[in-house]
């Protein structure tokens, strides 16, 4: 059977522990990761590896050994309690060794669990699941956390007392991290706000959200678009430091300036045209971006995308000019466009 949406969500959560297995894939491995962690932890709680509850198997044991799923299914385990088996890394080339073990599996038999990266509509294993009546398959997709997600998370890390605008902005937060890096950042404020019973504020958020070289990046182009050339510099020498490289940011800036120059082009007007950017921009940022779309207008956008292009040339070819110079004044010349 097939598990997507809110129903994949509320399984992951609370699995059902007569079930014959479930199959989890998707392209992003960290997303498959915490998802198949969370069943796993459902299913046999916080002692069951310790009580060898749980059995480990790779889609490399399978290629050598394919009887080992069903004898790992099988076998009994000295600790009462659901016991787990957990394969990863599988493909349809061990469709044989699954269609033994889910065609034999009777219950009191450990559940499985199994992981593969992402899976066509026509992969065997994926049908194998979905055609099974007490098997499920279920795809993670790389589409932003739900609400609901999100509250099960903050619910976990016992993150309570929480705002609208605190909340909008905690789930603004989680369309720019990874899945690993925004659950961490959602621990991280359940310790910055213990012994503290105040309402969380997006202050507290900000403080334990993790600072990176995107989020950086995204500062500078701002700067530009905002025509702030002052604070290009000081920015610029920061980036460099952190290794990012000329040509990163002149394609990161490329970027910007095509989504600006994209929803200014649109007959509805900048909002209208930024609501219609893919992938989609959110919360402040996408109000951030409208206003400085609707001050720049689509000549000196077309403009800032001429230099852009030009200044790329540049970084390319064999010129022995200081590529991060180049750069600066590339991003000092799009400012002082924008400012007039």
């Amino acid at each position: 059977m097939k598990l997507t949406g809110r129903d994949a969500a509320r399984y992951f959560a609370k699995p059902e522990p007569h079930r014959t297995g479930l199959l989890i894939f998707g392209s992003d491995a960290m997303r498959v990761a915490l998802k198949r962690q969370e069943v796993i932890a459902a299913l046999v709680g916080p002692q069951g590896e310790e009580e060898m509850r749980l059995t480990r198997l790779s889609g490399g044991d399978l290629r050598s050994d394919p009887a080992a799923l069903l004898d790992a299914i099988k076998a009994q385990c000295f600790f009462p309690g659901p016991r787990v088996v957990f394969v990863e890394e599988v493909a349809d080339s061990h469709i044989k060794a699954f269609e033994a073990a889910l065609g034999d599996w009777q219950e009191g038999d450990a559940q499985l669990i199994v992981t593969a990266k992402q899976l066509t509509a026509k992969s065997k294993l994926r049908k194998l699941f979905e055609g099974h009546s007490n098997a499920y398959a279920a795809g993670i997709y790389d589409d932003p956390p739900s609400r609901d997600e999100i509250e099960a998370t903050l619910q976990k890390a016992g993150v309570t007392n929480l705002p609208q605008d605190a909340m909008t902005a905690l789930m603004d937060l989680s369309r720019q991290l990874d899945p690993g890096d925004f659950r961490q950042t959602v621990e991280k404020l359940a310790l910055y706000k213990r012994g503290d019973d105040s309402p969380v504020s997006a202050d507290d958020i900000t403080a334990v959200a993790p600072t990176s070289t995107e989020a950086d990046l995204d500062d500078v182009l701002h700067i530009v678009a905002e025509g702030r050339t002052r604070e290009i510099g000081p920015v610029l020498q920061k980036l460099a430091a952190q290794g990012v490289q000329p040509v990163g940011l002149c394609i990161g800036a490329t970027r910007h300036f095509r989504t600006l120059h994209a929803a200014c082009s649109d007959p509805g007007g900048p909002g209208s045209g930024m609501s219609r950017i893919r992938p989609p921009v959110f919360g402040p940022r996408r109000d951030r971006m409208v206003r400085q779309a609707q001050k720049w207008g689509t000549h000196r956008l077309e403009q800032a995308l001429g230099i852009l292009t030009d200044t790329d040339l540049q970084l390319r070819s064999t010129s022995k000019a200081p590529t991060m110079a180049l750069m600066e004044r590339a991003l000092i010349r799009l400012a002082m466009l924008g400012a007039r």
